[in-house]
């Protein structure tokens, strides 16, 4: 393998990575560019370039990538009604390839030969930062410390910060290891860890509990052009601003929250927590608008291809040839779900109240109880009766 003189890191500023940075300086001997992402995880990101630098990095990047992000890859899942075992969004899923993308053209842009992150080795995101760097840059190597250094627990990378002077506050273990963006907000570890036991109190950030939730309903307007939504209330916004927008209004009425114990790509079952205000919203509106838009059978086909769907970028291939011809294919049938969505929020639960759609599919004269001059009751004889025949057939084999 050829000398690796640059590195590239995915820089939270937290104690693993900069642990990490200090430790593949001196494993590689070699050159560690940090690269934090902006993905609205509403973090103070003033002063990490000194914090990098000061830990070792040669230089620190900080990219705000926020409406790349709603825009790219959260409203393309959006569009896709893309849930993950019946329930989780996605959240995480989504921004692994987008910081990968961004270490790897900062890896161009610096010649550097690998790319490092501070995923464990028992989760979904060594795979999916590494499948992702594979899609990308098959040419660059990636370094997973936690796959290959002697540290193994968070006591030991805090005295590993202490003999190597990093500049990391050592503090209480916090009782959960948690993922944020604009997307969603999640829990992991803690008392999470027994699915029997209930969330603590901790686990309400994005979201409040329903019985503290206000006691009057509020109702939102939510504008979709082509499946991806553009205003709220009549107000346009930026896709990272629509998406913030929607986390307040829902977030207050304890909306978007998920206890689940899922099945991870690598193999064993995790419970976690996440609060997914604003997108569990679009999601459920978006869903709303298509039923007035699409066609019943462009519709269904696409339905059974979510799982899948859901499974690719859960799994890590977002850059794989497969989600992007599945995508290509979604993206055809959502070029007349334009219209608005009105819905109602209470108490953790959004319910629609109206959609309509300059592209609407429904027709009032064929769908009316009343006397019409459109459908004849009498077809519909011949239609159950052909519709039949295999079932009537299948009565004379039993006899």
């Amino acid at each position: 393998m050829s000398k690796i003189d640059k590195v590239v890191l995915a820089y939270s500023g937290g104690l693993d990575t900069s642990v990490i940075l200090k430790w593949i300086q001196q494993k590689y001997e070699c050159e560690v560019i940090a690269l934090t992402a902006d993905l609205g995880q509403e973090e103070e990101l003033s002063g990490l370039e000194d914090k990098a630098r000061a830990t070792g990095a040669s230089k620190a990047y900080i990219l705000d990538v926020q409406d790349e992000f709603a825009r790219d890859f959260v409203f393309p899942a959006l569009r896709a009604n893309a849930v993950y075992e019946g329930r989780y969004l996605l959240g995480t899923s989504l921004a692994r390839p987008l910081i990968t993308k961004h270490m790897v053209q900062v890896a161009r842009q610096e010649g550097a030969q690998a790319v490092a992150h501070g995923a464990t080795g028992k989760g979904n995101d060594q795979v999916r930062f590494e499948l992702a760097a594979m899609g990308l840059a098959p040419d660059l190597k990636t370094i997973a410390p936690w796959r290959e250094w002697e540290l193994k627990s968070r006591t030991d990378l805090i005295e590993f910060a202490k003999k190597n002077g990093i500049p990391v506050p050592v503090t209480q273990d916090k009782p959960y290891s948690c993922d944020r963006n604009l997307m969603h907000l999640s829990f992991e570890g803690g008392e999470l860890e027994d699915p029997w036991q209930e969330p603590g109190p901790g686990t309400y950030t994005l979201t409040v509990p329903p019985e503290q939730a206000p006691d009057d309903p509020q109702v939102v307007e939510i504008d979709f052009q082509s499946g991806n939504p553009v205003a709220v209330d009549g107000i346009s916004y930026p896709p990272a601003e629509l998406i913030k927008t929607l986390n307040k209004i829902a977030g207050k009425h304890g909306i978007g929250r998920i206890d689940m114990v899922e099945n991870r790509f690598v193999g064993m079952k995790s419970r976690g927590i996440y609060e997914t205000p604003g997108g569990t919203v679009l999601h459920l509106a978006h869903r709303d608008l298509e039923g007035i838009c699409m066609d019943r059978e462009a519709m269904h086909i696409r339905d059974s291809l979510i799982p899948k769907y859901a499974q690719m970028v859960y799994n890590g291939f977002w850059y794989a040839p497969e989600r992007e011809a599945l995508q290509a294919m979604i993206d055809s049938g959502q070029t007349k779900v334009t219209g608005t969505v009105r819905i109602k929020l209470y108490k953790g639960q959004a319910y629609p109240l109206g959609r309509k759609s300059q592209y609407s599919l429904y027709n009032p004269a064929m769908a009316t109880f009343e006397e019409d001059d459109v459908y004849d009751q009498a077809d519909a004889a011949g239609f159950i009766r052909l519709q039949g025949l295999r079932l009537l057939a299948r009565q004379s084999q039993k006899d």
